[in-house]
Parts: C-alpha cells; structure tokens; sequence
C-alpha cells in the first residue's frame, strides 16, 4: 500500500480532526510539523510518498518540483484553489490533485481581519506585553465610529469585513479594478477611486486574489497617499503590497501602521525586519485556521485518500479553474464521496 504524508502541520493536531484510522493498516501515515525551506529539502522529504497532503498553500509545488517527485500520484490539498501548486503541470505529470470544501468561505479569515483591526488600533499586543512585564499602560487607543473604512476587493472576504465596519459605525469605501456602484452599495460601500480611498481610510483592509495583475498593487508611492495615522490590513496575500515599499513606509511614518497575517516568504525568516518593525501586529497565517474549516478540511481530505484507494478519485481540481474561476473547480463536479 502507498506511503502517505501529511506536511506542514504547524500545530500539531491535523490528526485530531479525522479517524486516520479508517485507512488500511499497511497504509503508513507520517506527518512532518516543520516546514521544508528549498526545493532540495521538500523533494529529498517527499521521495517515498505516493500520497501527500498538504495545507492552504503553506509549500510550492510548481512544476519543477513535481517533475521530481516520480512517486507522488496524489496529491491532497485543503479547499477547492491553491495558488501554490501548478495543477496544471500536475495534471501533465498525471499527478491527481484533490480538493476539498470549506465552511463559509471566507469569514474565518474576515473574522481574524477584524481581530488585527482592533488589536491594532487599540495596541492590544503592546498593552499585554506590558501587563506580562509588570507595567501598566502605555498607549492610547482610536475610537472607529466615525472613521473611515477602506476595502480593496468586495468579494467573499471584502464583503463581511465592509459589513463589520458599517456595524461599528464607520463611513466604508471601497475599490478594485472592476467594481461598480451597485456592487459596492450591495456591501453597504461607497465606490472611489484607488487614490481616494488611499487618501481617505483610516484603516485600509486587502482582499483582492492574488495574480500578475494584483502583485504588488500596494506600492510605496501608493502607501504615501495614506494619512500619516492610517493603519493598512492585509489578510489575503502577501506580495499584494510590495514588501519593500511597506517597510520604508512603516520606517518613515509615512502610515501609521500595519498589521499582518501575509508575507512574501512563509514561514516568516526569524530575522525578517517585519519582526522589528514599528507599529506592527503580525500574525503567522491563521486565518483560515479554525476548528470549523479544520472539521471540513480534513476529514475531507482523508475521503479523497480514501476515494484514490478504491479507484475512483473525488473532487480532482480542474486546472483551468485555477486561473478562471468561471470554469468548474473539479473535473467532475458531480462525484461525491459517500458518507
């Protein structure tokens, strides 16, 4: 029976959330919580699996990499998109790649958007730190009534991010390449421009997916156009705001704050300048990481291992659907494994 591998679990307890023990017993399962750094490492890890499960879009798998991997014929990622495997080399190579369903998408993620607003605004992180050290306070926190509320992207995460906002009272703006008025008012926001919404929000929140035409949609130019007290919020992705550009902003004061739950390279280098840099609140990922989307994901994820098995894959990705979401995100959108 195929070796099985489960990479990249950070925490610990992706064998918590499925009875792994319904596989065959000749069918080993062993799990690597540390992350591969290079290439070299993650092929010379992954060389004996026949099957490996992966998480979000922690590894690449690109074409190279693949190629590499003469053993993999399955390969098992959470929800129906991951920008960082090439399904179509995989596809070429006949690798099956297999998906799974998320929970609401979206709102776990829209949820931690407004966790890093308020800890933010009101320097949760710096006052703990103080409680933990013996001091007492040392900040003052920004009411959001009144504010402004700036969204770049009103699609499943936008939309309940710009809603929260208009709960706490907030004037919400929004923009992206393609939005119109009546979009926009659907989510409760007014349509500007990109300038005017840089110029206007007090808090500017990404949610935009990333590709050629969105990587780097944030530079320094566009960063200075914030006020000088704005904080900027990413929970999409991290090469949406050019990570250069977003350092010299933060070092210079030309934005008030940041706070992060994305980044270029993942996991954060522990000698990342964003680790140190002013008025940050930085988080490593989490937003999709809840017991509810890990309740789908992984239980999921071991009935396509199990569907493999017998034959008969279930919900194999459709490469062209990970550049056009117009197209069906399985090749077979009417197979479903049997409960």
């Amino acid at each position: 029976m195929p070796q099985i591998a489960i990479i990249d679990d950070y925490a610990g307890n992706v064998l918590d959330y499925a009875d792994w023990s319904q596989l065959p017993a000749d069918c080993p399962v062993t799990v690597y919580g540390s992350h591969a750094d290079n290439a070299d490492a993650l092929i010379a890890r992954l060389a004996p699996y026949e099957i490996v499960c992966c998480m979000r879009e922690r590894t690449r798998f690109d074409r190279a990499v693949l190629e590499r991997l003469p053993n993999l014929k399955l390969l098992c990622s959470t929800a129906a998109y991951n920008a960082a495997i090439d399904v179509q080399a995989a596809h070429d190579l006949g690798i099956k790649v297999c998906g799974t369903g998320a929970p609401d998408p979206g709102l776990a993620t829209a949820e931690l958007t407004w966790a890093l607003i308020l800890g933010l605004t009101r320097q949760i992180h710096v006052e703990d730190a103080n409680m933990r050290a013996a001091r007492w306070q040392t900040t003052m926190g920004r009411d959001l009534k009144y504010r402004t509320l700036g969204v770049i992207g009103l699609g499943r995460l936008g939309t309940p991010v710009a809603r929260v906002g208009a709960a706490f009272g907030m004037n919400v703006i929004a923009w992206s390449p393609n939005m119109t008025d009546a979009r926009a008012a659907e989510a409760g926001a007014t349509l500007v421009t990109k300038e005017e919404l840089l110029a206007q929000s007090d808090v500017v929140s990404l949610h935009m997916v990333l590709s050629d035409r969105t990587r780097d949609l944030l530079k320094l130019d566009d960063l200075r156009r914030m006020k000088n007290d704005a904080i900027l919020v990413n929970t999409s992705r991290g090469p949406l705001i050019n990570e250069a550009a977003l350092l010299q902003a933060l070092k210079e004061g030309s934005i008030g704050g940041a706070a992060l739950d994305v980044y270029d390279q993942e996991p954060l280098p522990g000698d990342h300048p964003l680790r140190r840099a002013r008025n940050t609140l930085i988080t490593p990922h989490i937003g999709y990481a809840t017991e509810a989307t890990y309740k789908v994901f992984i239980p999921e994820t071991l009935e396509n291992i199990k569907a493999y098995l017998a034959g008969a894959p279930i919900r194999v990705m459709n490469p062209a659907a990970q550049t056009d979401r117009s197209q069906p995100k399985y090749l077979d959108e009417t197979a479903r494994p049997q409960k």
